[in-house]
């Protein structure tokens, strides 16, 4: 049956454009060439204004959102990653509950793909169409149709932009994912920018520096109290301050540290008796994906919600869904839920707000722990990483672990995988809920996704140098 609806979907998939895998081995390079070219054609679209749009000045409801999906209000990267990655976790779920079953065969692999990438396109013109209709632009009925539909028309084409540039760096061209790069991008750019910004900000204590260090210069300067300037420095509220940097800092070097834990499996090869290696499983065994499909789980549930606040606000259903209010108070205006079910999904903003509403806390961190959890403990079944691939792939590079035979290596890994997919996810979710709870600049979940990012760059990194050698990287 799931092979039948993945087939029936074939004709469709043929329409979508595709990057060609590369007919020879790129050298390193060349790909730190396609991954500059990539993210300067991704931060350029960052900054080309939607054309046709009326006012984009309004409380932005996915503002807390923005950095993880990788958006911009207002420009052609307005849907960011979230199609992509929604349409991975639709994908997933029904491959999970063995709706839609995945072959073992690249042939099978390749139609899943596509059928991601399909999804994808319907999901950024579902979203456009939303966007514009809802008002985000101004009125439709100002507006006119002519113009509606040359926004979603900027919205599906940039989409398929982001599309293709993921594609092209998945296929080898590049260096690690599209996904991932433009995340780590948006995030970086966010914690340095908060952190030695030169805008000036009016919160009615007078002009203040948006930069937490420039900032501690500028009160240390200005009050005659150094001591109460210092505390300002490093309290101030609705601004970035210095213990928000440093609970940065912080994140940054436990997850880190925790990047370092893993199981070495010894194995040998089965014809050469003298050659032996190890097979390491990381407590962080897929990495930022469960944090990745959380953040596109509670990105969709924020926009329902605030779209259907927008138009049928004060009905009871939607009210439990999440009510929304307008926060100023320093920085651009943004929509924050403050009732319903995304308030209890939201993160506290700080250890003071915890006190204040520990059910919130209590459901906020359930909710995190238990779906990385479950999210990454699935994604080992429909990414080939699972117990039965990681055996088939040792076996076919004529590989066997010490001790054990071809039959009992599944076995073995599965003592293993799972425990270390389950208990990884549930570590990032933790270390997220953390994260959120000091205060840490862009987020927990920011935080977690750019430090594995930027490591699994580093291990990239790592790799092509043994390959090479380090004076073969660059010549």
């Amino acid at each position: 049956m799931g092979f039948k609806i993945l087939e029936v979907l074939r004709p469709f998939i043929a329409i979508i454009p595709e990057v060609a895998k590369p007919e020879r081995k790129i050298q390193f390079k060349e790909k730190v060439l396609w991954t500059a070219v990539t993210l300067f054609i991704f931060l350029v679209c960052c900054q080309i204004p939607l054309f046709g749009i009326m006012s984009s000045d309004s409380a932005d409801p996915f503002y807390w959102l923005r950095v993880i999906m990788a958006s911009n209000r207002g420009t052609l990267m307005e849907l960011g990653i979230t199609p992509i990655v929604t349409s991975s976790l639709i994908m997933q779920l029904l491959a999970g509950a063995k709706l839609i079953e995945v072959g073992d065969t690249p042939k099978d692999r390749a139609l899943f793909n596509g059928a991601q990438k399909l999804f994808g396109m319907i999901i950024t013109l579902g979203q456009a169409t939303v966007y514009v209709l809802t008002g985000m632009y101004g009125l439709p009925g100002d507006l006119g149709a002519g113009i509606c539909m040359l926004i979603v028309l900027q919205l599906v084409c940039a989409g398929l932009v982001v599309l293709l540039l993921d594609e092209l760096l998945q296929k080898g061209y590049g260096l690690g994912s599209g996904i991932s790069l433009f995340i780590a991008t948006n995030i970086c750019e966010t914690i340095v920018w908060k952190s030695f910004s030169p805008a000036t900000i009016n919160t009615g204590r007078g002009t203040e520096f948006e930069g937490a260090v420039i900032a501690l210069f500028h009160l240390l300067a200005t009050r005659t109290d150094k001591i109460k300037g210092l505390r300002e420095a490093f309290y101030r509220q609705n601004l970035p301050n210095l213990m928000n940097l440093m609970a940065t800092i912080l994140v940054f070097a436990i997850v880190i540290y925790f990047q370092g834990f893993r199981v070495d499996l010894p194995i040998k090869h089965a014809r050469y008796r003298g050659q032996q290696s190890t097979y390491p499983i990381k407590l962080f065994y897929t990495s930022n994906i469960p944090i990745i499909l959380q953040s596109a789980l509670v990105s969709n549930l924020y926009i329902i919600s605030q779209m259907l606040a927008s138009r049928f606000g004060g009905n009871f259903i939607v009210n439990l869904l999440g009510t929304w209010e307008a926060v100023g108070g320093g920085g651009p205006a943004r929509s924050y839920p403050v009732g319903g079910l995304c308030y209890y999904l939201s993160p506290p903003e700080n250890v003071s707000h915890v006190i204040e509403d520990p059910i919130h806390a209590i459901i906020y961190i359930t909710f995190m722990l238990g779906s990385c959890a479950f999210f990454s403990k699935t994604w080992i079944d429909v990414s080939g990483s699972s117990a039965k691939d990681v055996a088939k792939q040792l076996k076919e590079q004529q590989y066997v672990m010490s001790g054990h035979r071809d039959t009992s290596m599944v076995k073995e890994l599965n003592r293993y995988i799972p425990t270390a997919a389950a208990f990884g996810g549930l570590c990032i979710g933790a270390l997220s809920v953390l994260a959120d709870f000091l205060g840490a600049i862009g987020s927990g979940t920011g935080i977690l996704l750019a430090v594995t990012i930027i490591y699994q760059y580093f291990e990239v990194f790592v790799k092509e140098q043994a390959d090479v050698g380090i004076g073969g990287l660059f010549l």
